[in-house]
């Protein structure tokens, strides 16, 4: 098919879409005959050739990162551990926006607010009809670090307390006493898709880097035994909301 190498990489790798004529050679090619199985993959492909509504901040955000977010949103449950700051999906608007200018990077207004936007926008997953199941966990000083100024941090409080009354978010927090433990310095988040033919994804990020995993199924195995270990040395679910709602209240004036 006169194809270079960097083409099949591409599509094989998934960082590219694949028209359904490259797709059906390919499946040719790889000796894929089940005629159900076929299908599927056919709809999958015109579906990924669809414009994602990420594609405008293509240009905003590191490829690992962008990838993130198409399987966040089609993911059914997202759990995630955080040593430093507020998961992005818990985040307001002022907290993201100090987060991402004083800690990230050098980055130009421009930047600053595309990436703004984006967090915002993620969040709408919370408000479809049937929301995922979103299990966060944070280390004690995640709470206490003072991000901006008293009216930042007393709204980002209470914008946790709302978040952790919702009946598909759990907010867990792993007090100081717990002393340390294997995930002291972490940062990760796993999604779990409802297809169980899907492979899980496994995403790190820091302030200058992004990596994302789906077909590691050792490492993803041993982070989701790690997730389980954090929530054995929490608060647990009640605990830490009482813990949260008098943090709140302690900072609001």
């Amino acid at each position: 098919m006169d194809w270079s190498l960097s083409k099949i990489i591409r599509i094989e790798t998934g960082s590219v879409g694949v028209s359904t004529n490259d797709l059906n050679a390919l499946l040719r090619l790889y000796e894929i005959g089940d005629v159900d199985y076929v299908r599927r993959l056919i709809d999958l492909a015109k579906a990924t050739r669809q414009q994602s509504p990420w594609s405008k901040y293509r240009d905003s955000i590191p490829p690992a990162f962008f990838q993130f977010l198409e399987y966040e949103a089609a993911a059914f449950v997202v759990r995630e551990y955080e040593s430093f700051l507020i998961p992005g999906l818990l985040q307001t608007e002022q907290y993201a926006a100090t987060v991402i200018s004083e800690y990230k990077g050098n980055y130009s207004p421009r930047t600053i607010e595309a990436r703004v936007e984006i967090r915002m926008a993620r969040q709408q997953l919370l408000e479809q009809p049937n929301p995922p199941y979103l299990h966060f966990i944070l280390d004690e000083g995640v709470v206490q670090r003072l991000v901006g100024d008293r009216d930042v941090r007393a709204e980002q409080l209470q914008k946790l307390v709302d978040m952790a009354h919702r009946p598909r978010v759990t907010i867990e927090i792993v007090p100081f006493s717990a002393g340390l433990h294997r995930s002291l310095g972490e940062t990760f988040s796993i999604l779990e898709f409802q297809d169980t033919a899907d492979d899980d994804v496994l995403y790190f990020e820091n302030a200058r880097d992004a990596l994302l995993t789906h077909n590691e199924a050792d490492e993803i195995s041993l982070y989701r035994e790690i997730f389980e270990n954090l929530r054995s040395i929490s608060l647990g679910p009640s605990k830490s909301l009482a813990y949260l709602i008098r943090v709140a209240a302690e900072e609001t004036p």
